[in-house]
């Protein structure tokens, strides 16, 4: 039973939560230093609410029926393994535990933490919940940009630095375009699906050429805004070591990778995303 809660959690997705943290960290350990604890607490926050978003779109995906012929990770409300209000109740003790541990974080910083994580909750559950999902109408990526790149990554410089960081804000753009990059991958799998089923994702609307073009262009321009980055930390130029990690995913989505086969390009570019954000902090603290 553990497993499948674990599988619904779609752990392959957590870099787009733990990359931000680490790089906002790096830049706050940069300049001025950094507190253990937040660091801590920031990266509950960031994981519980990628986890508390994957479950309810679990579930707002499941008992709309547009998961019902989907490739790829374990959906439980769609595969019969759990019920909708059991992974409703996960979500939301996963906001919950999100909610909490950044009005902790807001108690020690300010007022001002508790406005972003309301809009991060609200982002989280309105991906593909409520009567008007955003994730339906080709927002997604955006929604992620914003949230898993820009507000993640400054916001958790910010815990420690108390105002915002213009490095912290820079590095933040190629953490978001590669969290986007992950989205896009997944939605380019899903568009003969989710075309059939109404949802009109980024993907469906773009079509499938053009969003591939799409993905390639997040992880180019991740790559293409070390040097500015290294302009202010240049030990950061260590990130274009992740290049190799790229050259996979690129060439099976420019080669026209399809369905099954995009999920192997989803684990990837996870992994590439993974270590561009270690090398990225490890460059910036340095």
């Amino acid at each position: 039973m553990a497993s499948r809660w674990l599988a619904g959690a779609r752990p392959r997705t957590l870099p787009a939560a733990v990359v931000p943290v680490l790089v906002g960290t790096a830049v706050a350990s940069s300049q001025g230093g950094t507190i253990w604890w937040r660091t801590a607490a920031a990266l509950v926050v960031s994981v519980a609410i990628q986890v508390a978003t994957n479950y309810a779109n679990d579930y707002s995906d499941g008992v709309r029926g547009t998961d019902d012929e989907r490739v790829g990770p374990v959906r439980l409300v769609a595969g019969g393994l759990a019920s909708p209000r059991a992974v409703k109740r996960a979500a939301f003790c996963s906001f919950g535990v999100a909610g909490l541990v950044g009005l902790a974080l807001a108690a020690a910083v300010g007022p001002e933490l508790i406005v972003v994580g309301a809009a991060c909750l609200a982002a989280g559950w309105f991906y593909t919940g409520g009567s008007r999902p955003y994730g339906y109408v080709g927002l997604g990526e955006v929604a992620v940009f914003l949230f898993f790149g820009v507000v993640a990554t400054v916001g958790s410089a910010y815990v420690h630095l108390e105002h915002v960081s213009g490095l912290a804000v820079l590095a933040s753009v190629p953490v978001g375009l590669l969290a986007t990059a992950l989205l896009v991958v997944n939605n380019l799998r899903d568009i003969p699906t989710d075309a059939a089923s109404g949802k009109r994702t980024l993907a469906v609307r773009m079509g499938d050429h053009n969003t591939r073009v799409l993905y390639v262009v997040c992880v180019a321009g991740a790559f293409a805004l070390v040097p500015p980055i290294a302009a202010a930390r240049p030990a950061a130029l260590v990130t274009f070591a992740a290049l190799v990690l790229a050259r996979k995913p690129v060439t099976a989505v420019l080669s026209g990778a399809a369905r099954r086969d995009l999920v192997d390009v989803l684990v990837a570019t996870g992994k590439l995303q993974l270590a561009f954000g270690l090398l990225l902090a490890l460059g910036i603290a340095l």
